[in-house]
């Protein structure tokens, strides 16, 4: 086997950079100058802000509330309800449904 190095210098294990970075550990680490920095934290300070709409925020906090109720068991009352739809002896109580229909509008 040739002990020459036929890599380009580019690839992290070859024997240039091996020799480069005992040579001066703190240049093989340095990615950009302290100038290319300063840019990139200037172009990002302008772009890395976010703002949550108040909306979206009361959305997760009552997500989280219903959460953490306890569970509702509804199925003995939908079965009930179904049997009273099926047996013809369902009666609508007009004046709470308008109740409800008035109170999803306002």
């Amino acid at each position: 086997m040739s002990s020459i190095d036929t890599r380009p210098s580019f690839f992290p294990n070859s024997r240039t950079n091996r020799r480069n970075a005992v040579q001066s550990p703190t240049k093989a680490l340095q990615r950009n100058s302290q100038t290319r920095i300063d840019e990139l934290n200037n172009m990002s300070s302008k772009d890395a802000k976010v703002n949550i709409n108040n909306a979206i925020k009361d959305f997760s906090r009552i997500k989280k509330a219903v959460d953490m109720a306890p569970e509702v068991d509804n199925s003995d009352k939908i079965a009930q309800l179904k049997a009273q739809i099926n047996n013809g002896t369902y009666k609508v109580d007009y004046e709470a449904l308008a109740d409800k229909m008035l109170a999803s509008e306002f």
